[in-house]
């Protein structure tokens, strides 16, 4: 009985030895073909293919040309009286530069710029009626002047003489006469008096100066002044003071 047991283990394992052997050849086999297969269809360097990180193809850049754009220049605020006449023209410039060199060739006088400004804290009020009062008489005194001189009326606003002190000055008037560049432009009073400004060509206005010559003749909102330029970077001021009671 005991040797009947002990045969019957021993076939068994045979068995499961045979079966095994039998699977791992069947699974070697399986194998071969598929990697006969993979070899036939090149599926092996495919994989490689797209496990190779490829770099981004950067599109090539274009360059867009902006359009051209007609850009047209409005023309300024002018006075009544040279509102009908036509634009100056080149003759006109070249005289003016041909006089300029001949006018005020005097030495120049210059003052101490004050900086007090207590005059500001009492101003008065001035009204519309009083402002534009003051703008008809400085246009009239433009009106009376050489026109071989060009000159443009500038009303006094509160950013001119109070806070901030930047004068800017007619494009169309800078355009056609004063410099292409940043320069010194002097502003001779009616009493002679010089004060240097320092002008921006690309912002057509005064800045550093300009405090000192408003301060220096006490200028408030609604005053109105003329502008005569007598040399290409010397300018003639007349002052009119615009008050309510009509005592200008």
């Amino acid at each position: 009985m005991h040797y009947s047991v002990n045969i019957r283990t021993v076939i068994q394992q045979s068995m499961a030895k045979k079966r095994t052997v039998s699977y791992e050849e069947a699974r070697e086999r399986n194998m071969e073909e598929n990697k006969k297969k993979i070899e036939a269809l090149n599926l092996l360097h495919l994989s490689f293919a797209i496990q190779k990180p490829q770099a981004p193809k950067t599109p090539p850049l274009i360059k867009h040309r902006r359009p051209k754009v007609d850009v047209t220049v409005t023309p300024t605020r002018r006075s009544p009286r040279l509102s009908s006449l036509p634009e100056a023209s080149h003759q006109r410039k070249i005289q003016f530069e041909q006089v300029s060199h001949n006018v005020m060739d005097i030495p120049r006088r210059t003052i101490q710029v004050s900086s007090d400004r207590s005059y500001l804290i009492n101003r008065p009020s001035i009204s519309y009626e009083a402002r534009e009062c003051a703008l008809r008489k400085a246009e009239e005194i433009e009106s009376r002047l050489d026109p071989i001189f060009p000159c443009f009326v500038r009303s006094m606003l509160h950013s001119h003489v109070t806070k901030g002190f930047w004068f800017g000055i007619p494009k169309q008037f800078c355009t056609s006469y004063l410099p292409k560049f940043d320069c010194t432009v002097i502003l001779v009073d009616e009493n002679g008096d010089e004060f240097d400004m320092k002008y921006f060509a690309d912002r057509t206005a005064f800045s550093g100066g300009w405090q000192g010559f408003a301060v220096a003749h006490k200028l408030i909102d609604g005053d109105a002044c003329v502008f005569q330029l007598i040399k290409p970077t010397t300018m003639k001021v007349y002052i009119i003071r615009a008050i309510d009671n009509g005592s200008n």
